[in-house]
């Protein structure tokens, strides 16, 4: 029931999207970019940035109520809130004061076996902090301040756009470069055989679009570490540095192997990048890991402030 739902979840936004960024290009009278006379360079260029930075905004725009329902975030009502939601509600009111923003980022609980947080949501305005069950459980309240103390850095820095935008500029030369070198390829040797060109230029588009997007991951995993050292700093000006060096000691302790993490059927990989902690990764894989290792962050921390 639950891969139904994500799989249903996964064809209406993209269903939404499509159609979405369809009805932009129409209405901004965008042809198409493939013509019998080659490529359109404007409408190609036109092409790829609505698709590419379009459609990761309005991925961000759903990104709070998709995490609400993916990841099943029970929302805390300050009205009805035991005493341990509570001090968590007083603790994101203090911080929500202390970053100097404006609106209260809604705040909410997720089962999990690890200890883990994340921000979501399109604007500061309409902005999420989720914590997991186990980091409530496990951690004590100086520890949890810092980590929602790091939360908050993320929602205050503008990080959720930053993130977006420049994914959505490396979809854009992903898309753009992919059908330049696809078109070139296809066309050697073409004579009158359109169909055949047609074919294997969407083939090729597909293969290198594949090929450019796993550079285009490593430069997106470079800017998420520098941002996830950035918010740490925050955190240490929320909170204190001494809480947020103790909160990331406690998730190095407690984090999870590599193989126990993806084993578990709880995490899901929409929102790994917006965890506080993920597993190291080791060797080339590095490149692609959104988060610094946890020593490297408490390092890094102790010698900035």
């Amino acid at each position: 029931m639950r891969i139904a739902k994500r799989v249903f979840l996964f064809i209406a936004i993209n269903f939404l999207v499509v159609l979405t960024l369809s009805l932009v290009l129409s209405l901004l009278g965008i042809k198409p970019y493939l013509t019998s006379f080659g490529l359109d360079m404007k409408s190609l260029i036109f092409f790829c940035l609505i698709w590419g930075i379009g459609g990761a905004f309005i991925s961000l725009s759903l990104s709070r109520l998709v995490a609400k329902w993916l990841m099943k975030v029970k929302i805390i009502d300050p009205k009805s809130a035991h005493a341990t939601e509570k001090k968590l509600v007083q603790m994101v009111e203090k911080l929500t004061r202390h970053a100097n923003l404006s609106h209260v980022p809604q705040l909410g609980i997720f089962q999990s076996h690890s200890m883990n947080a994340f921000a979501t949501g399109p604007t500061k305005k309409r902005s999420l902090i989720a914590v997991s069950t186990t980091l409530v459980q496990n951690m004590d309240e100086r520890e949890i301040e810092a980590v929602l103390a790091h939360e908050m850095s993320h929602i205050a820095n503008g990080d959720m756009v930053t993130m977006t935008l420049i994914q959505g500029i490396v979809n854009a030369f992903v898309m753009f470069l992919a059908r330049i070198l696809a078109f070139a390829l296809s066309s050697v040797g073409r004579g009158n055989e359109k169909r055949t060109s047609y074919m294997s230029f969407y083939l090729l588009t597909f293969l290198f679009e594949f090929i450019f997007m796993i550079f285009g991951s490593v430069a997106i995993a470079f800017f998420s570490r520098l941002r996830e050292f950035r918010a740490d700093r925050g955190a240490a000006m929320l909170s204190s540095k001494e809480n947020m060096i103790a909160a990331l000691t406690r998730l190095q302790q407690e984090a999870p192997s590599e193989k126990k993490f993806l084993n578990r059927k709880e995490q899901n990989a929409a929102f790994n990048a917006m965890m506080i902690s993920m597993p190291r990764k080791v060797g080339l894989l590095r490149l692609f890991a959104t988060h610094p290792p946890l020593e490297e962050r408490i390092a890094h921390l102790k010698e900035s402030i």
